[in-house]
């Protein structure tokens, strides 16, 4: 049975009814995969603002207001917009998950990716705050 409020368990179904975990030593690695999950998503989410802001950069020769500058001088299918939408495709994909992940109301897997975002975001997003493109606040978007 799914539960609809917050319990603290070692005994979890993660995702699929195949992941369940009933030993701590499972639930302990599957904590650390939600860990490492939240922070690959910050990291690909840099990676797509940095690549976004150079192709602006590079299309326009400057990178201060990158939504007023026109989209003159880049293919409608350029490598590096394939490359973002790629990017853009792939992290969308880890959001959705982990918030599936966060629905399975477990304490511990709530904690665990909450931990990850903020890990992430020290690690790989808090030294650009001048090069965001816009930011969302939405784990999915």
């Amino acid at each position: 049975m799914m539960h609809m409020t917050f319990y603290w368990s070692r005994e979890v179904t993660l995702l699929v009814n195949s992941w369940r975990t009933q030993t701590w030593l499972a639930y302990s690695l599957t904590l650390l995969v939600c860990v490492v999950a939240s922070a690959l998503y910050q990291l690909l989410e840099n990676l797509r603002i940095r690549l976004r802001v150079k192709v602006i950069a590079a299309t326009s020769g400057s990178a201060q207001e990158p939504l007023l500058q026109p989209k003159t001088g880049r293919g409608k299918w350029s490598a590096a917009r394939l490359a973002g939408a790629v990017l853009f495709g792939v992290n969308s994909a880890i959001g959705y998950l982990l918030m599936l992940a966060v629905m399975s109301f477990n304490g511990g897997v709530f904690v665990a990716i909450v931990l990850g975002l903020v890990i992430g975001y020290l690690l790989f997003r808090s030294e650009d705050e001048n090069l965001t493109v816009s930011e969302n606040p939405c784990a999915c978007a």
